[in-house]
């Protein structure tokens, strides 16, 4: 069974209803990337119109994420990337089925699904395997979704299904104000661990929001926060080649790397962040008890496919019945993107900025109680209409 079949069978009460009467333009408009280096190497341009191979569907993108991962596949910095420009970013999606290719059996037109997809969905249409995609309830906010997809799932496996954290465990999480830092903060809180998060003194009250202790993190010695130092220690910064985040770690204690925002704004070589790596491989090979290990998504996906079919139905379970809050900052065209990615290495940011490449679509907007309160008009400027229409995150503990 593929895994939009065991989605689906987790959900079943999906509606398929399929749009009558569609028309598919013959071209498309995408965010093309035509060289690695600075944001303005974007060009919005027309390309023809995909086609569904075998195995595959046509979408419609509903919603992409734009954040800090694109950033290091823009400047070729994604250990994973084995593409070149030019190319289109875009490392998550959600889209609505527009054309079954030979063999999609398990999907019809109509239906919404979501992806990985590390490349290729700032776009308003991209073809995606049948085999890759979950399948997403319709009364669901897509920006809401793709938020989800690559922050919740890697912040929700980090947890549980490497750390493995165990309720009462101390959590130190590095970079806690981003999108994976909120994340673990809320999810590390539902799982009954103690949570401090660490961030410029500017999101001092967004961590506390969360339910969380908050840190300083640039007057800070994490080493010398708790007496012995933290079970858990996650970090996506990377300051001081993960060293900083290590010396925090209690004598049994993991470390838990995701990220290397620091090197990326630093513009270290690759040769520096391979040193990274290979010191996390030494401490995590002769520190006996004491472990340290770098996670990527990617990598957890291939070697446990039904993993992330098991965590993303999970989350949208958990989005479904109020009880998570993926954070939207900002709702964008396409235009917008190159000064999306500028915004994003400022850094600032409490939330995500979501891609809506086809704003003239209805989009969902929720009111406090998660029914569907109204849709914004069709053809309205999505920044002014849109943007920021999420509420405050969830701030549930564990319940």
């Amino acid at each position: 069974m593929g895994d939009a079949k065991l989605v689906q069978a987790a959900m079943p009460g999906l509606a398929l209803a399929a749009p009558e009467g569609m028309t598919l333009p013959l071209t498309q408009r995408v965010v093309m990337l035509g060289q690695f280096g600075g944001s303005e190497g974007f060009t919005v341009m027309e390309q023809p119109m995909p086609s569904p191979g075998v195995g595959q569907v046509l979408v419609k993108v509903l919603a992409a994420s734009v954040q800090f991962t694109d950033v290091i596949l823009r400047k070729g910095r994604y250990p994973d990337l084995k593409q070149r420009p030019p190319l289109v970013l875009g490392y998550d999606v959600v889209g609505e089925v527009v054309k079954v290719g030979p063999g999609a059996t398990s999907l019809v037109v109509g239906q919404r699904v979501a992806d990985l997809t590390m490349t290729g969905s700032y776009a308003q249409y991209r073809t995606l395997d049948v085999s890759r995609v979950v399948v997403v309830d319709p009364a669901l906010d897509p920006a809401e979704v793709t938020s989800m997809l690559l922050s919740w799932v890697i912040a929700f496996q980090l947890l549980h299904r490497v750390a493995q954290v165990q309720r009462g465990q101390r959590l130190l999480v590095l970079g806690a104000a981003g999108a994976v830092g909120q994340a673990l903060v809320v999810l590390g809180k539902r799982a009954g661990c103690e949570v401090w998060g660490a961030t410029r003194a500017e999101h001092a009250e967004l961590i506390r929001a969360l339910g969380a202790t908050h840190l300083d993190s640039d007057h800070t010695d994490f080493a010398k926060v708790l007496r012995g130092g933290f079970d858990v220690v996650l970090d996506g910064i990377g300051e001081q080649g993960f060293s900083r985040a290590w010396r925090a770690v209690c004598p049994t204690g993991r470390l838990t790397a995701y990220g290397f925002s620091a090197g990326v704004k630093a513009n270290v070589s690759l040769a520096t962040l391979g040193l990274w790596f290979a010191k996390l491989w030494w401490w995590n090979t002769f520190s006996g008890p004491r472990k340290a290990t770098f996670v990527s998504i990617t990598s957890l996906r291939e070697e446990h496919p039904a993993w992330f079919v098991e965590d993303v139905g999970a989350l949208m379970t958990m989005l479904a019945h109020g009880e998570i809050k993926p954070r939207v900052a900002e709702r964008i065209g396409l235009e917008a993107v190159a000064d999306a990615h500028a915004r994003l290495e400022r850094g600032h940011l409490e939330g995500k900025i979501v891609l809506i490449p086809n704003p003239r679509a209805l989009a969902v907007v929720r009111g406090p109680d998660r029914s569907l309160s109204h849709l914004v008009a069709a053809g309205a400027p999505v920044k002014s209409r849109i943007a920021r229409t999420s509420p405050k995150p969830n701030l549930s503990g564990p319940r």
